[in-house]
């Protein structure tokens, strides 16, 4: 189990207020959900089996932070994780993307991190070897003689000639004078400790690769189902050697990867990435109300919105999806789904759907203090942002109070005036406001800039004039 699993619910939700302001419904359901998850697997296996997770339906206008909770779920957590839009799917029958990808996406997510994590843990060994083939490199401890690797003349003669005829290690070498071999041993271990002192990073070494195997794929016709014609053959003829001319510290990573992979046993992964999509997998469907059948939209497209619900149907419910690392049961995946709803309403889905998204949470719409907020507190605040991009160039930049106010003030009346776009609004609105400083930068003199309020009325007075102003003023 991840560290994501023993965090509490509110450890859950003060790590999404770093980024994520408000929403704090939102943020409580989706910490109990995952909370759920730790506590289902501390139960024994029959009742493990009989708890289904509850799916969540979060409702609210674009720019309130839907996707966004989403998208700090998936950083935060080691569960696999995966985000699709509804809007991609077709009914079975249309040309498209069909819903079971969404599941194999989950179980690509899957076997990436379980991946990772038998990565690291071999990584510990993997560059203890890396580091005696690099001093081998640098200096060969044993002269072969010529003849091919191993006496191997072509991987055909294994096929023709009934095996590869490998002579014996000992008749390859020849024999090194005890004194040479304490020269060559002293001046090895003189090279491993440069090496690891960090002595030789820059100098240039040549080292053995494994060439990348070609993807001769033949497609099958069936999404994410296709065979690797090398593959047939891949047992019968070795892996293909290349030389390669590198930097020791790029040598250093190339040979570490390589021994780790070589040292991963890739059946147990795919068994272990298996079962974790299926016990502690979560899917985020967005844009799902774009398949919601509204009042507004009883014209042809309504039979494929439909189909679109019913496909999906199953998946939420629990069903076996193929993949091509083998059956994948969804029952205990968890499902949210998200969607602003505008001109549709969540009672518009069909009602099986409707059911298998029993918890319900409404996102509120941004003020002008969550606008504030946005500009200044999360870690990754759109004001620090843009300031640490101007000082790469040495330009520092400073924001008063009251500019802020006013850019927060600007964002939500055009919010309101035009189309509500939520947050994202904040990202025009600060481009526009340094466009010019941005331009500009190459042949500036000042080193400080001070932004006020008054700079900001004038960049926007184009944008909203005051009888615009007045109309919002109660």
């Amino acid at each position: 189990m991840g560290e994501l699993y023993n965090m509490t619910p509110k450890q859950i939700v003060a790590e999404l207020d770093k980024y994520i302001i408000g929403q704090d419904e939102a943020k409580k359901s989706v910490a109990i959900a995952l909370r759920n998850r730790y506590r289902r697997n501390l139960l024994p296996d029959e009742m493990r089996e009989e708890i289904t997770p509850k799916n969540i339906l979060m409702i609210g206008p674009t720019g309130c932070g839907k996707t966004e909770i989403a998208r700090r779920l998936a950083k935060l957590m080691d569960a696999p994780f995966v985000k699709v839009e509804a809007t991609k799917f077709t009914e079975v029958g249309y040309v498209g993307r069909d819903v079971d990808s969404m599941v194999r996406d989950l179980v690509e997510a899957s076997i990436r991190i379980t991946k990772q994590n038998r990565l690291q843990e071999k990584y510990s060994i993997a560059e203890e070897i890396a580091e005696e083939k690099i001093i081998e490199a640098i200096i060969p401890g044993k002269k072969k003689s010529s003849g091919g690797a191993g006496g191997v003349k072509s991987p055909f003669d294994f096929i023709l000639g009934g095996g590869f005829q490998q002579k014996p290690q000992l008749e390859q070498e020849e024999t090194l004078s005890g004194d040479d071999k304490n020269d060559i041993e002293l001046a090895r271990e003189q090279v491993r400790q440069q090496l690891r002192d960090g002595m030789l990073e820059e100098q240039y070494i040549e080292i053995q690769v494994s060439e990348a195997p070609k993807n001769n794929a033949l497609d099958l016709g069936n999404e994410g189902m296709s065979i690797a014609i090398g593959n047939i053959f891949g047992d019968m003829v070795p892996p293909k050697k290349k030389k390669k001319k590198v930097k020791v510290k790029d040598a250093k990573k190339i040979l570490r990867e390589e021994e780790a992979q070589n040292l991963i046993d890739m059946d147990q992964v795919t068994e272990e990435a298996l079962e974790n999509a299926e016990q502690n997998g979560i899917i985020f469907i967005d844009e799902i109300d774009k398949i919601a059948s509204g009042s507004s939209y009883k014209s042809g497209a309504d039979v494929s919105r439909e189909g679109v619900q019913r496909d999906i149907l199953p998946i939420v419910e629990g069903s076996v999806v193929n993949t091509k690392y083998g059956p994948v049961k969804t029952d205990h995946v968890l499902f949210i789904g998200a969607g602003a709803f505008h001109t549709s309403k969540p009672t518009d889905l069909i009602p099986e759907l409707q059911g298998r998204f029993p918890i319900r949470v409404e996102l509120q719409n941004l003020t002008k203090d969550s606008f504030v907020k946005i500009l200044t507190v999360p870690e990754n605040a759109l004001l620090k942002q843009h300031k640490m991009l101007l000082e790469t160039e040495g330009i520092k930049i400073t924001f008063t109070e009251d500019s802020v106010e006013e850019i927060a003030t600007m964002a939500f009346l055009m919010n309101e005036q035009t189309e509500n776009i939520g947050a994202r609004r904040l990202h025009t609105i600060m481009e526009k406001l340094l466009e010019d400083i941005s331009f500009n930068i190459p042949e500036m003199e000042e080193e400080e800039i001070i932004i006020d309020k008054c700079y900001v009325n004038e960049k926007f007075v184009e944008k909203i004039h005051e009888d615009d102003i007045d109309k919002f003023i109660l």
